[in-house]
């Protein structure tokens, strides 16, 4: 990597990639590739096997488990990062879950558990990453998340995670809002529907797909590496004046009736 690279010298956290086709690892991908250096997550030891390999493909300085809903982890991948670097300029967070009979049923009928097992794993830790990442950045730096079309509107089949994705945006923009005078940046990342292995747990999924390609004004779905050309953008100096925003990288989708 050479220094004129538009983010050599940048440190960041990825959270989120399960395997070559997560939003996370376009993100990584395209980052790495315009001189970033990583720090990578996986979930667990069934995991590992699938992202190790991306994380050695990528150079990742630090290669560590995280689940969020275990104690302690997150407080140890911080640790990490700063015994390793010191600071930080980005963390990207793309992780989300709800238990399958909560996702395919109605919002009406959510449990209590799932809801709050959704919220936790899905914005909570956003907030929590957000904390973590504060005094790393003295300096200023970014943190972005994922959302989805279904924060916004009603869309059919995604259920309990449309209201679990609307708080996770508003949170964005709260924290934009808080970190803003230490040049701390806050977004969240609206991708179109992509065929990734979190995303087929949505019912009807394929029928999605078509509708995006036939309303969307490109006509084509987005992938992973649009949505990691974005990101880099979003974390870069050129983005500096930007926070608190709602991106859509879904080929003009949400702009449709």
């Amino acid at each position: 990597m050479t220094q004129h690279l538009p983010l050599a010298g940048k440190k960041g956290l990825i959270v989120g990639i399960a395997n070559q086709h997560s939003i996370a690892y376009g993100c990584a991908r395209t980052i790495r590739q315009l001189g970033a250096e990583l720090a990578i997550t996986y979930l667990n030891s069934k995991a590992e096997p699938h992202v190790r390999p991306l994380a050695e493909e990528l150079d990742a300085t630090l290669t560590l488990p995280l689940d969020v809903e275990q104690p302690g982890q997150l407080d140890r991948v911080f640790a990490a990062i700063r015994e390793q670097w010191g600071g930080l300029d980005f963390v990207i967070h793309s992780i989300a879950y709800c238990p399958m009979e909560d996702l395919h049923g109605r919002v009406t009928d959510c449990s209590l558990s799932g809801f709050s097992q959704a919220m936790r794993v899905s914005c909570y830790s956003f907030i929590e990453m957000a904390r973590l990442a504060e005094p790393l950045m003295p300096n200023g730096g970014t943190l972005v998340t994922m959302s989805y079309h279904g924060a916004e509107k009603v869309v059919e089949h995604y259920n309990i995670m449309g209201p679990v994705k609307a708080a996770l945006e508003s949170t964005a923009r709260y924290l934009a809002s808080e970190l803003g005078n230490q040049g701390i940046r806050v977004h969240a990342v609206s991708p179109g529907p992509l065929k990734t292995r979190a995303a087929s747990g949505i019912a009807h999924f394929d029928k999605l797909i078509d509708d995006a390609i036939e309303r969307a004004p490109q006509n084509r779905l987005v992938d992973i590496d649009d949505v990691g050309q974005t990101v880099a953008f979003l974390v870069s100096d050129a983005a500096r004046a930007l926070t608190g925003e709602t991106l859509y990288v879904d080929g003009g989708f949400h702009i449709m009736a």
